[in-house]
């Protein structure tokens, strides 16, 4: 076998970004629970291996699977702007057994007040750390923005589970499971404009095919963060969805009637289960990298025709 070649484009994805199926193995490959079991020995070799091919060095005996390997793994955990490690919980690996224990917990936990306000606010606790951890180099996140959206959807997912809860004390239990997704759907509403609304002022960054930056579109940042905010509402609906009208049908049968105590890990279960396939294929709903008009720039760029414009990282 010869020396691997210099001319991979490790910066991009591995699979065609421009095909649903190509971003969900992309996603599939980024929020794999197992690279949180990865020692910092294996993850510093894994960067060093990055680093020296982009370098133009190539590790001896390294095969272009191993590259691919190796590449995904330091995406997995060093930011891609700053090169810093990212702190475990706010890893895309650790959004499948995050949300799972959170979103659990919310759908066994809806009935009572007190751990309503609490699952809520460790879910949007969690949402703020992911948040932070995933920002854009381009348009960095301050204290005051991260506080401003923490509270305000910390606030908003409260209220909206409270009220809910309220109104929902004389229909049937299965409305009442609902609650949680309906206050999950509303804080995401909140929470990634506030998150981003240094986008929403000054645009994202603009480039032409050859990658070189022409300017900053607002128009782009409105539609990314649009479809930021649907996907994310997405991938809550099969998990919070899902196992409430499951677990409402087995809880009248008398396998769970003479064991209550297999109801919260079975739930939970359930939950893990759609997060494994609605986290990677909800995130690849949308291309992080879209095609937006002249008009759309700012300052405007008439002469240089069409040109992409990629959001910030995130989901």
């Amino acid at each position: 076998m010869g020396e691997l070649p210099l001319d991979i484009n490790i910066q991009e994805p591995r699979w065609d970004q421009r095909t649903f199926l190509g971003r969900a193995r992309h996603f599939f490959t980024v929020t794999d629970p197992r690279n949180l079991l990865l020692s910092g020995a294996q993850l510093e070799a894994s960067r060093n291996i990055v680093q020296n091919y982009r370098a133009g060095i190539v590790t001896p005996g390294l095969t272009e699977d191993q590259l691919w390997r190796a590449k995904y793994v330091y995406d997995s955990a060093f930011h891609p702007d700053t090169g810093e490690k990212v702190v475990l919980i706010g890893r895309m690996s650790a959004q499948v057994p995050m949300n799972m224990t959170i979103t659990g917990c919310m759908l066994i936990f809806y009935r009572q007040t007190p751990t309503v306000v609490f699952w809520q606010w460790l879910n949007q606790s969690f949402n703020a750390v992911v948040n932070y951890s995933n920002r854009s180099g381009d348009a960095p996140i301050t204290v005051r923005q991260l506080g401003m959206a923490y509270v305000s959807a910390t606030t908003g997912a409260v209220a909206t589970a409270l009220g809910l809860k309220s109104l929902t004390k004389h229909l049937p239990p299965l409305v009442g499971r609902f609650v949680p997704f309906a206050a999950v759907a509303a804080a995401n509403c909140i929470n990634i404009p506030l998150m981003r609304q240094r986008e929403l002022q000054v645009g994202i960054p603009v480039t032409n095919e050859q990658g070189q930056r022409l300017g900053h579109s607002v128009a782009a940042a409105k539609k990314g963060i649009f479809q930021v905010v649907i996907s994310r509402i997405c991938m809550a609906i099969p998990a919070m969805a899902i196992p409430p009208v499951i677990m409402d049908t087995l809880e009248k049968k008398d396998f769970l009637k003479r064991r209550p105590w297999l109801g919260a890990p079975l739930q939970m279960g359930l939950v893990g289960f759609c997060l494994v396939f609605a986290t990677p294929l909800c995130c690849a709903l949308f291309p992080q990298r879209s095609q937006a008009c002249q008009s759309q720039a700012n300052p405007p760029l008439r002469p240089l025709g069409h040109k992409r414009a990629r959001p910030s990282r995130g989901t």
